[in-house]
């Protein structure tokens, strides 16, 4: 994690607050790229949902993953693919919950093992409700003198407690009155598509916005596009396809939906 996000701040603080040895590498998709085969494995670490993904590729990375004792993955939506990957690692793996404003997360959700779960579980002094968006308020006193409001789209357990996020707010397709999460679009093709993609939105005189679609010119493969958007319900469809040289990310690895949007058109 670069030490110009909260995300790298956090890492060493909590090495200094727990008395840990930090270990640092330069930042990359690849992490363990130049750690000894050897290793006895590390206590912690925080990465990156690209970042897993790439590691799990190279067998002797993969290897050095999973002697992580406990491994926290955050700053962005973790596939159902790398769900799978990770669901028989021997050690604890979670998915975490939070922003720069809360300081690192504020929930966490196991991956793997008995307690794996879509639900995100809060720390305890931690409150959280719905806008009339349905867009996630959290009360976090201990870290923030007033609620944040997140653009995050949430469903909040029976419970009151444990919760589960369904997209971004700004990600929403108002097609023809019929909402549409992108993430729901990229969630349903992921498992057929083996070429990076993302999925964005224009506008349209028809239908007020439609879904379009990036893909990355060097691996496109159009008898495997044209089945996956087969697979779709008629209305997620992307109305056109828009051939990219790259699909563009943030420096976390996120997609950069804003530099897509100026791609769809």
């Amino acid at each position: 994690m670069p030490l110009d996000f909260i995300a790298g701040k956090m890492m060493v603080v909590r090495s200094i607050e727990r008395k840990l040895i930090l270990t640092t590498v330069t930042p990359s998709n690849h992490p363990f790229s130049t750690i000894p085969d050897d290793s006895e494995g590390f206590s912690f670490a925080a990465m990156v949902p690209s970042q897993v993904y790439c590691t799990l590729q190279v067998t002797r990375e993969r290897e050095l993953l999973r002697k992580v004792r406990h491994l926290i993955i955050g700053g962005g939506a973790i596939s159902s693919e790398l769900s799978e990957a990770l669901a028989e690692f021997p050690n604890a793996v979670w998915s975490s919950y939070g922003m720069t404003e809360t300081l690192s997360h504020i929930a966490l959700r196991r991956i793997n093992g008995s307690e794996r779960s879509e639900w995100y579980t809060p720390f305890d002094g931690i409150g959280l409700s719905l806008d009339k968006c349905d867009c996630l308020i959290i009360d976090a006193p201990s870290l923030c003198p007033h609620p944040l409001h997140t653009n995050d789209i949430a469903v909040i357990n029976e419970d009151g407690k444990r919760f589960r996020i369904l997209g971004r707010k700004d990600n929403v397709i108002c097609s023809g009155g019929i909402k549409i999460q992108i993430e729901n679009i990229e969630e349903l093709l992921r498992p057929k598509m083996k070429t990076p993609f993302c999925i964005s939105k224009r506008p349209d005189p028809k239908f007020g916005e439609v879904a379009v679609m990036l893909v990355e010119n060097n691996h496109a493969d159009n008898d495997t596009l044209e089945s996956a958007l087969e697979s779709l319900p008629p209305y997620y469809r992307p109305k056109d396809i828009f051939v990219v040289d790259r699909i563009p990310l943030t420096p976390t690895g996120k997609i950069d939906r804003a530099a897509a949007m100026t791609l769809s058109y």
